[in-house]
């Protein structure tokens, strides 16, 4: 008797896909026969699992002004390549795929009739029943609908906010942590420039010091109370634990675990990224604050929040196994006890998880 043969498939933009992958796969791959495959590889966060399949997919470069860097992201990303790795993957090996927003997987399996499970935050971001902004985007709701188009959804938000969404995946690093409060704020504006973010935090009114982390810089470095710092897991982390608060883009992940840390919380969304609109309207329902952009018209409301009082701590249950529950029983009522195979004996399967919730 063997386990389904499962595909475990992440996006490599940003750290948030990898960081959430860190303590999934594993509780995954007690259960599953499961390979792992990443598309892109603009991350610092390193999965601590074996990757049988790292493609180039079609991933985005983050700009200097606030949002993507479209001419970089075209000139980056080999179109002929991206569409022969969809097209010549043999996804047919996979009885399903488990998807975190990882377009080639997607796109195969749909060709292929391999069905996918959406497993990510942008499924939860969709849902009828989670905040929106005042505006709907339609080609940026039809991205996060067609990008890695999948049969089925299970997502991550702030809030449980219909059945299929569970609240985040706190990793463990972050809950080992003893947060603490320091005379300093961090900051984490991977589409922003250090000189405006420098010029911009110069005219703050505060005697605290600023811990920037860049995407745009090599080396460590000091200008006034700013230090600027290469982007470094450890380092983040560390100063993410001890901060007052974070000034952050609208993303899921590093605002999640500065809820779950106490930081009170000043997000700044991407322009043109519609999902990062959609999160500036959960991070409001969740009481924290957003602006339109970092610049220096916002320059007295960053005052106003430095001061501010800081909103609890949103204490995350640990929820992961409880997720591999949901997932993997979806599965094997819906896809594996439908395959004649598994009727004549192919596979077995046990019950994985006990009290998960």
């Amino acid at each position: 008797m063997k386990k389904p043969k499962v595909l475990y498939a992440i996006q490599g933009t940003g750290n948030g896909h990898i960081a959430r992958a860190r303590d999934l796969v594993p509780k995954f791959a007690q259960f599953l026969d499961l390979d792992v495959l990443i598309s892109g590889n603009h991350c610092e966060v390193k999965l601590n699992h074996p990757v049988k399949y790292q493609m180039q997919g079609f991933g985005f470069y983050f700009g200097k002004n606030g949002g993507i860097d479209w001419r970089k992201t075209i000139r980056k990303n080999n179109i002929r390549k991206f569409i022969s790795e969809i097209l010549k993957f043999d996804i047919n090996q996979y009885d399903y795929i488990i998807n975190d927003f990882e377009p080639v997987s997607a796109w195969a399996g749909k060709l292929s009739g391999v069905p996918v499970i959406n497993l990510s935050h942008q499924a939860a971001v969709i849902a009828n029943e989670s905040p929106k902004p005042k505006y709907k985007d339609y080609t940026g709701l039809a991205i996060l609908k067609y990008y890695a188009p999948s049969q089925v959804s299970f997502g991550f938000h702030f809030k449980e906010y219909n059945e299929t969404i569970q609240t985040p995946i706190i990793r463990e690093e972050i809950r080992k942590i003893k947060p603490s409060s320091k005379n300093h704020f961090t900051v984490y504006l991977p589409a922003i420039g250090d000189r405006k973010i420098i010029k911009i935090l110069n005219r703050v009114n505060t005697k605290a010091s600023w811990e920037v982390f860049s995407k745009h810089t090599t080396e460590a470095y000091e200008v006034n109370s700013i230090r600027i710092f290469p982007i470094n897991n450890e380092k983040f982390i560390e100063s993410l634990a001890s901060c007052r608060g974070i000034i952050c883009g609208a993303g899921f992940e590093s605002v999640a675990e500065a809820c779950f840390l106490g930081k009170k919380i000043l997000a700044i969304p991407m322009k043109g990224q519609y999902e990062q609109a959609l999160n500036a309207a959960a991070i409001k329902d969740i009481g924290h604050k957003t602006l339109k952009s970092f610049r220096r018209k916002y320059i007295s409301e960053i005052n106003k929040w430095v001061i501010s009082k800081t909103p609890a701590a949103i204490n995350y249950p640990d929820n992961s196994y409880k997720v591999v529950n949901q997932v993997i029983w979806y599965a094997q009522n819906n896809i594996i006890d439908k395959n004649e195979a598994v009727l004549s004996g192919r596979y077995s399967f046990e019950q994985p998880v006990i009290n998960a919730g």
